[in-house]
């Protein structure tokens, strides 16, 4: 049974940083594009940020240019999300997610098939 697992959330203050991982058993991690969604109360599941397969191509949706950075250990079946410089907007559950195996680079929820339950980042003003 594919389990996917976030970790690492919290409660931080606006400039503060946390390290989300993402834990995925019983999939070839390998041959899928990871995300991490979020979804703000009361908005829709977006993209953050996803990785393709090699880590050569990576995709950051733009409130999170150049504070977060996404990364990969293909070895370890482990996702990770550093974020830097937190605001309270980035406030939100946030969601690893596996892509079908050989799937199409693109950050969009529709793009993926396996989905962790999420793990909730909050940042104090």
């Amino acid at each position: 049974q594919v389990q996917v697992v976030e970790s690492g959330g919290g409660l931080v203050p606006s400039g503060g940083s946390l390290r989300l991982s993402c834990a995925a058993s019983e999939l070839t991690f390998g041959d899928r594009i990871m995300g991490w969604f979020h979804q703000p109360p009361g908005k829709k599941r977006e993209g953050v940020s996803c990785i393709s397969s090699a880590s050569d191509i990576t995709y950051y949706g733009n409130s999170v240019k150049g504070r977060f950075t996404i990364s990969r250990d293909n070895a370890k079946n482990t996702l990770y999300l550093e974020m830097n410089s937190l605001k309270p907007e980035d406030t939100a559950m946030y969601y690893c997610a596996a892509s079908p195996k050989y799937g199409e680079f693109g950050c969009h929820p529709e793009n993926f098939d396996f989905w962790g339950q999420g793990t909730r980042v909050t940042v104090s003003s």
